[in-house]
């Protein structure tokens, strides 16, 4: 079995704990379903935001799904001129016997123009 990476990305529509969780429940919900992930495949969760978004660690939004013995990790994303604002990134690392390019990449809302090279395969 082979670790796996699975990228996806959200924005948020303000800078609120309420929000900021919202947003990162609704990403991880959708990567877990187009992966076919069960929570045990998890081997851990890395999530950046940028640094318009301090109202809550997107972590919260993990162990609020249950995702108690998950190691998650927060970081602020680095500052690059007219990057997109109040984002949300996440990179799972999951346990697959799957392929790399079997894996579902998800970018939703305002993120989606962050890789139009895989506009086929976004889900929502």
């Amino acid at each position: 079995m082979a670790v796996r990476g699975i990228r996806g990305a959200t924005t948020a529509d303000s800078n609120t704990s309420d929000e900021v969780i919202a947003k990162t429940k609704e990403l991880l919900l959708s990567l877990v379903r187009h992966n076919h992930l069960d929570v045990e495949d998890i081997a851990s969760v890395i999530f950046s935001v940028t640094n318009d978004l301090d109202a809550e660690f997107p972590a919260v939004a993990g162990r609020e799904l249950g995702w108690a013995h998950t190691p998650l990790f927060c970081t602020m994303e680095m500052e690059v001129p007219q990057s997109l604002p109040c984002c949300i990134r996440v990179l799972l690392h999951v346990n697959s016997e799957k392929r790399q390019d079997d894996m579902v990449h998800v970018y939703l809302h305002g993120a989606k123009k962050l890789r139009p090279d895989l506009e086929s395969i976004y889900r929502e």
